[in-house]
């Protein structure tokens, strides 16, 4: 089937759409000549991410356009659209702070991530490497300029007056003038002009010395010296004040490695660096990286500088600004350091980025062959939690190609409070898949319970009812109650893991995962519950017991500070031992 379509696709751009055997679409990529590159998938040998690409197609579909620029802007709007799982350019990147000087009257500084949000950019500046470095640079500005600080006026003048880092806004009639001065200085200096504020602080620490208040002197010194450090570290000769980017790449053992810097007004004040697996041709997929880069709460510069072999002219024309390769002078010195930059970035973590493949993409390809899934993308365990069968909650984690998908994780308050480990299993169970059903949720491929086989088979009675076909595994676990063995298949059999193995600690990661998520979320609600609803739950504590504790004791943290003794002296012994008991679990 694949080969029939081949013969037919045109050599023209066009955007191409891989699917699995679900039908879903599991990657979009661009190309200049869409037969060429999508036969470079079905012949010769591919390596890491690629092959196991190329293992799941069964199908694809792709879309003609006229230029490779509507390729390249169709191509960004479908990843939007699908969010493919092996498009993975931009996935979990950060984003990065700008510092904001306000458009009021009288402005603030203030730090910002969200640029999106903004109407005005023109107030934005940055990016810095860290909320870290822009936090310092805002106090250092509001301690040298006696801005406002406050978002409202106050009736009086506040703290920051008394020390002299606000002028008193609120009650002080300062001239515009004033503030319009201080507002220009500010922005110069965040632009990349430096010496007003050093020239200010030199200024500050002779007049300091002349009245020998040498301790203030030595402090606008150190402070000096701080400064003149940092922006010396941060200089670049580029010849202009001109905000720009610098990206460069380098690319080994089938991935590839990004350093972004960002030099604003000839300062390098930050950088951004990524690895991913290269499953596209080189040039593709830095074109679709640098066009995406700026989708993601991060401010277009004036010039994007770029390694020579990628077409300048369609990712400026793309990104609206302009793009150059230099081929000599400091431009080309700045970009070769960010292409050395990215070498040395891959050298030094690859040994880790293959440690982590291994703990978790591998073993997970592990589990699938030991449980013998034709596939095994999304899993989901679950755990259950309850104090003498109160406060009674379930939680589920998710994974997805071996690493934990937070933002899936779900938790369960259980409607009946008392101690039935299949009950609660069997409410969860349900109430999960029943919802999957209903809204059309994405299915798992495997379903762990963090118990034995009484678990198992009440959960794969309800996916039953439910006519749902999802294998239900379990975790055995030894009298010290850590994982031994994994249940699964039908009839159940124990399957031994070697304890060394990246399987078994996978095991071991999720269970922990799930189980540490449950116990969180029940000590949230244990933290919730007042004293008089845990003394309802106390056998032998009736409605005269528990109003004369109520008015004696008025709190659960006093009643907690009673020894067993005490409360054997207000108490009968069995019940005083079943309150001190349940009153120790609480704070577990």
């Amino acid at each position: 089937m694949i080969k029939e379509k081949l013969s037919l696709v045109p050599q023209k751009p066009g955007c191409y759409l891989m699917k699995n055997k679900d039908g879903n679409i599991i990657y979009v990529g661009k190309a200049k000549k869409l037969k060429n590159r999508l036969s470079s998938y079905f012949r010769g040998t591919h390596f890491g991410k690629t092959a196991k690409l190329v293992s799941e197609i069964v199908d694809f579909d792709y879309m003609v356009v006229n230029t490779e620029m509507e390729a390249l802007i169709l191509e960004n709007n479908l990843i939007k659209q699908y969010d493919p799982k092996y498009n993975i350019l931009l996935r979990d990147d950060k984003s990065y702070p700008y510092i904001e000087l306000t458009n009021d009257s009288v402005p603030r500084l203030t730090i910002v991530r969200s640029i999106n949000r903004k109407k005005n950019l023109n107030h934005l500046y940055g990016p810095y490497p860290n909320v870290t470095a822009a936090r310092n640079t805002v106090n250092l500005l509001n301690r040298m300029y006696p801005l406002r600080k406050c978002t409202t006026y106050n009736k009086k003048p506040c703290l920051y007056y008394h020390i002299n880092q606000c002028l008193g806004y609120c009650t002080n009639n300062i001239p515009q003038e004033k503030i319009e001065a201080m507002r220009n200085d500010i922005i110069k200096f965040l632009k990349g002009d430096h010496s007003l504020i050093t020239d200010k602080i030199k200024k500050e620490m002779l007049e300091e010395s002349e009245l020998m208040h040498y301790e203030k002197a030595k402090e606008l010194k150190e402070l000096l010296d701080y400064i003149e450090i940092v922006l010396t570290k941060q200089q670049v000769e580029m010849g202009d004040m001109i905000d720009r980017d610098v990206f460069g790449y380098y690319t080994d053992k089938g991935y590839l490695s990004i350093q972004v810097f960002f030099i604003r007004g000839s300062k390098l004040i930050g950088k951004h660096s990524k690895i991913f697996p290269l499953i596209d041709d080189v040039e593709n997929s830095l074109t679709s990286y640098i066009t995406k880069f700026y989708d993601k709460d991060i401010i277009k510069p004036k010039e994007i500088l770029i390694p020579n072999g990628l077409d300048t002219e369609l990712i400026g024309e793309y990104l609206n600004i302009k793009v150059l390769s230099p081929v000599k002078g400091n431009k080309k010195k700045i970009v070769d350091m960010a292409i050395n930059n990215a070498k040395i970035l891959l050298n030094e973590k690859f040994e880790l980025i293959k440690k982590d493949e291994e703990k978790t993409t591998l073993a997970n390809e592990e589990l699938r062959k030991v449980l013998k899934l034709p596939k095994l993308e999304r899993i989901e365990i679950f755990d259950n939690s309850n104090l003498f069968g109160n406060f009674n909650v379930s939680g589920m984690v998710v994974y997805i190609d071996g690493k934990e998908a937070k933002n899936e994780y779900r938790k369960y308050k259980i409607t009946v409070d008392k101690n039935d480990d299949y009950g609660t299993m069997k409410e969860v169970i349900y109430r999960r898949y029943f919802r999957i059903l209903k809204d059309n949720l994405p299915r798992p491929d495997l379903i762990i319970v963090d118990g034995g086989i009484g678990q198992m088979h009440v959960a794969r009675e309800v996916l039953n009812s439910l006519n749902l076909d999802i294998m239900v595994v379990g975790l055995k676990k030894d009298d010290k109650h850590a994982t031994s063995k994994l249940l699964a298949f039908d009839p159940i059999i124990e399957i031994d893991v070697d304890k060394n193995s990246n399987l078994f600690h996978y095991l071991e990661r999720m269970q922990d995962e799930v189980h540490n998520y449950t116990i969180n979320y029940h000590k949230q609600l244990r933290s919730k519950g007042s004293l008089e609803s845990v003394l309802s739950n106390i056998a032998g504590i009736g409605e005269k017991r528990r109003i004369m504790l109520l008015k004696k004791y008025k709190s659960l943290n006093k009643l907690k500070e009673l020894s067993l003794e005490e409360l054997e002296t207000i108490l009968p012994n069995e019940v005083a031992n079943n309150l001190y008991k349940y009153l120790k679990e609480v704070d577990k």
